[in-house]
């Protein structure tokens, strides 16, 4: 972007559903950080976390990581799941999987590898338990590894934030600001299911899950 050029942003997921609101980013928020890496976990904040000023990055930046397939794995909720590369439909809202079990990367964010802040979303229900039903027993500490699946590198994350933040926050879209840092975030639904009527997905859900990860370092995995 340049000069005082903004983006509305409108993030769709869950079980179809919308976070129900739309802000605009400035360049100069665009600087700023994504919130905390201090443990957060369970919290049922009604907005997401201030930015607050991040430390200068320590993680070397590896090649273009998302070039290639890769998937997503996280151990302690039985995740290893493909990623999708998405972006947002002709109504400017990101797509979400239809189905239950892939992940969606948003290509209008971080490259994984890099310093900034690469955001995934995937569904919490979809005719029974989905991809990310467990999400909200992600604890500090916990790894969430992305493992390129032609070359065999695998860049590992570790947990420091988990929270929740209702649909209709127009705060929450800070959760997808850029860092300076390398970081994934994964949302999905949460909170209290509620029927919607939506020819497609049915139902939505008062809260959204989010969580964050900081990016320890890459390992190089043998291939075959």
């Amino acid at each position: 972007m340049t000069g005082l050029a903004s983006v509305a942003l409108v993030l769709t997921v869950g079980l179809g559903g919308y976070i129900a609101y739309s802000a605009s980013v400035s360049d100069d928020a665009a600087t700023e950080s994504m919130g905390s890496n201090q443990p957060n976990v369970r919290a049922t904040a009604t907005k997401a976390p201030s930015p607050t000023p991040e430390p200068t990055p320590t993680v070397t930046p590896v090649p273009p990581f998302a070039s290639q397939s890769f998937r997503i794995a996280i151990d302690r909720i039985g995740v290893d799941a493909p990623v999708v590369p998405e972006g947002m439909d002709e109504q400017q809202v990101p797509i979400v999987p239809l189905n239950a079990y892939d992940v969606a990367w948003y290509n209008f964010t971080a490259q994984p590898g890099t310093p900034g802040n690469a955001v995934f979303a995937g569904h919490n229900t979809w005719s029974g338990e989905a991809v990310f039903h467990d999400l909200d027993q992600l604890q500090p500490g916990d790894t969430v590894r992305l493992r390129g699946e032609n070359d065999g590198v695998e860049l590992v994350y570790r947990v420091t934030d988990s929270f929740t933040v209702l649909e209709d926050d127009p705060n929450a879209v800070q959760v997808m600001l850029p860092s300076l840092l390398d970081i994934v975030t994964i949302i999905t639904c949460d909170g209290t299911r509620y029927y919607t009527g939506d020819s497609t997905y049915g139902h939505d859900y008062t809260e959204r899950r989010v969580v964050r990860a900081v990016r320890e370092n890459v390992h190089e995995q043998p291939l075959g």
